[in-house]
């Protein structure tokens, strides 16, 4: 079984900064690539960013130069540096990883989410 928990979430003043965190724990051989995703109210579930195991990284327009994606493959764990907040980045953030389990199976997780809420 595999588990992704995610931290870091909450309530900012627009300019402001927080990190999301995400670890990943349990019967994990590797993992490919991870990601962060946003939902807004009544909106789809978008891609924000995501990291290759080698490191390479992409980023959603609206977010390119203020946020940035990184990981820790030693603990598993993804990171989200989000700088200059608007509150258009009002959402739930969700956390996604690609891994290949203790049985070689290959599955998409996903985290709990964690709100982020951007507002004077």
């Amino acid at each position: 079984q595999v588990q992704l928990v995610e931290s870091g979430g909450g309530l900012v003043q627009p300019g402001g900064s927080l990190r999301l965190s995400c670890a990943a724990s349990g019967s994990i051989r590797s993992i490919n690539s991870m990601a962060w995703y946003r939902q807004a109210p009544g909106k789809e579930r978008d891609l924000v960013a995501a990291i290759t195991s080698g490191g390479s990284t992409n980023y959603a327009d609206s977010v390119k130069g203020r946020f940035t994606i990184s990981r820790d493959n030693a603990k598993n764990t993804v990171y989200l540096q989000m700088n200059s907040l608007k509150p258009e980045d009002t959402a739930v953030y969700y956390c996604n990883a690609n891994i290949r389990n203790t049985r070689f199976y290959v599955s998409d997780y996903w985290g709990q989410g964690t709100q982020v809420t951007v507002s004077s």
